[in-house]
């Protein structure tokens, strides 16, 4: 019996980058094959080198890469040695792929239907009179809610998961028989991102397409993938069907990788990579912070009724006039979008609190309010015992009760000043707010947070673009702590990170609040996160609050609906 032939055969693959410091081998000597109507995943770590294999795949590496070695056989051909006229003729058509950043991935300033149009064009899937047609039944494949509307939309006027759909739509708009998903994902909250992976899974079974799934999310390979194969530092380490791998892995990097990633029955110091150890910095003494804050069960935040109304787009004052000169009341739901709807909740000194929900909830206009960058619509915020929503944003900027609410922002590169090093960006609250003079002195404290979050002091001088992901995520965190603060709002302040790296961040803000007696308003949609960080879980859908309770009693035994089906949205490697 003939040997089945692969749609795609990589073989002895390696790419390498021209540096300043020397050539650098991203990829080397892997073989990855698969299968017609297989799906495959690629996981590993940032720089293991799983993207760049799908650059290669395309020949969209950038002009510092190279194949320098191997073969890359699509369908029979090998596409290493085709021209790039060649191969502009086949990305699209027979060969497509979704980026990970959605928004990164469109162009701002061309409707989305239009974007579409222009992938129909360039490979003669559709002429000017039927391609708008085309489009818009694209749109409707892809499972999105009005497609004539969403047809005239930009980018910027769509989610985040309407976004993904688009790009999902853009790489099967041509029907192609191979789909590389790079990361599809990020970013989103645990109900979108498993609708968008059964949209994937089944659209390329309806056309019959082999896809490739590129994730650092394990538990997303194991729901959905038939076999695994695991990356690290630029060489394929293990490859097995996804079930058996999971059960039973073979190499130490990939039980690393399972080791680090969160699901139920295990601690948060049982995700630590063997022989990690976490700073044990002395307490700080700086700002008369000599010893830390006693966790008790008095309340330091209370939110009582809070409303959070926005204009709506094209709503004038002149549109209630409209009304009232027909005989109708003036219809304020109209003019206004309520993105929180009247909730209440408090925060215990020394408690952490997860607020949950999907993209849209309201939950970052939660904290976001409650971190006073916006104004209250209506109700109140009392922080330890004042009336802080009662006073403008801009107004509280400058209050010394800014200093007892700080803010780790959920994504660790954008949240830094690039022209910052690293301590200058810890020391910026400090010289905005705090009471250190003398730049020995603001130096010594920065040193003293560095050593505090385990970021070593050498890397102080560095820029942001110099540090990894883990680096800057502790550049965040020590910034947050600088002014020794109460209540520290955390915005998905791990969604961006690698599960290894995770597990030290997360392990980490939990030794500093043991440290400091702070607590947390942890934001998240990682569910799995939340349950090993937070004391108590808030559950937030359309601005208001559905479910609330301890951690153990809202995911062992939720009592909303909305809770259950966020549950059982979450994915995770088998146990």
């Amino acid at each position: 019996m003939s040997e089945t032939i692969p749609l795609l055969d990589i073989r002895d693959l390696t790419v390498e980058f021209a540096t300043r410091r020397g050539t650098v081998r991203a990829v080397q000597h892997i073989d990855i094959s698969l299968a017609k109507g297989e799906t495959l995943a690629i996981v590993g770590e940032s720089g293991s080198g799983k993207s760049v294999t799908s650059y290669a795949v395309m020949r969209i590496l950038d002009r510092a890469g190279r194949i320098a070695e191997g073969t890359v056989t699509f369908s029979g051909i090998d596409v290493s040695t085709m021209s790039e006229r060649e191969m502009r003729n086949l990305r699209g058509r027979e060969i497509s792929m979704i980026f990970q950043n959605p928004r990164a991935a469109l162009n701002p300033i061309r409707k989305v239907g239009h974007q579409i149009e222009d992938v129909l064009m360039q490979h003669a899937q559709a002429g000017s009179q039927d391609k708008t047609d085309k489009a818009i039944a694209i749109l409707e494949q892809v499972r999105i809610a009005r497609p004539q509307e969403r047809y005239h939309a930009y980018p910027f006027e769509l989610s985040g998961g309407m976004c993904q759909r688009v790009v999902i739509a853009l790489a099967l708009a041509c029907r192609p028989q191979l789909l590389i998903a790079d990361e599809p994902t990020t970013g989103l909250d645990v109900t979108t991102q498993k609708t968008v992976m059964d949209l994937i899974v089944e659209l390329t079974r309806e056309r019959a397409m082999s896809t490739i799934l590129i994730t650092h999310d394990l538990g997303l390979a194991a729901a959905y993938c038939d076999r695994v194969v695991v990356m690290e530092k630029g060489n394929v380490v293990e490859t097995a069907a996804s079930g058996s791998i999971f059960k039973a892995p073979a190499h130490a990097y990939t039980k690393r990788l399972m080791r680090a990633t969160p699901r139920p029955g295990v601690a948060l110091s049982d995700l630590l990579p063997e022989g990690e150890t976490l700073p044990s910095a002395p307490k700080p003494k700086t700002n008369g912070a000599a010893e830390p804050r006693p966790s008790n069960r008095e309340p330091l935040l209370v939110v009582d009724n809070l409303v959070k109304e926005y204009p709506r787009k094209g709503a004038t004052p002149s549109l209630a006039k409209l009304f009232k000169r027909n005989g109708h009341a003036a219809a304020p739901e109209l003019a206004t979008f309520r993105a929180v709807d009247g909730i209440s909740f408090t925060v215990h000194r020394g408690e952490s609190v997860g607020l949950v929900g999907e993209s849209g909830c309201g939950k970052s206009t939660t904290s976001t309010t409650v971190m006073r960058l916006i104004d209250v619509s209506s109700g109140s915020i009392t922080f330890d015992g004042e009336d802080i929503g009662a006073i403008p944003a801009k107004s509280f900027a400058r209050l010394p009760l800014r200093k007892r609410i700080q803010m780790v922002f959920q994504d660790p590169t954008d949240s830094l000043n690039p022209r910052f090093t690293a301590a200058r960006a810890i020391a910026d609250p400090i010289l905005q707010l705090g009471d250190i003079k003398g730049s020995a002195a603001v130096r010594a404290r920065c040193e003293e947070l560095a050593r505090q979050v385990g970021l070593p002091v050498e890397l102080l001088d560095r820029f942001p673009h110099q540090l990894s992901g883990g680096q800057k995520a502790r550049v965040g965190i020590a910034r947050a702590i600088a002014l020794n603060p109460d209540l520290v709002i955390l915005d998905e302040p791990t969604a961006a990170l690698d599960v290894s790296v995770q597990a030290v961040v997360l392990n980490l803000l939990q030794v500093l609040k043991e440290q400091l007696g702070m607590s947390y308003l942890f934001v998240s949609h990682d569910l799995h996160v939340v349950r090993l960080l937070c004391d108590r879980v808030i559950v937030m859908k359309a601005g208001s609050i559905v479910e609330e309770g301890s951690t153990e009693q809202v995911m062992s035994a939720p009592q909303a609906d909305y809770t259950r089906e966020l549950l059982a949205a979450v994915p995770h490697p088998p146990v």
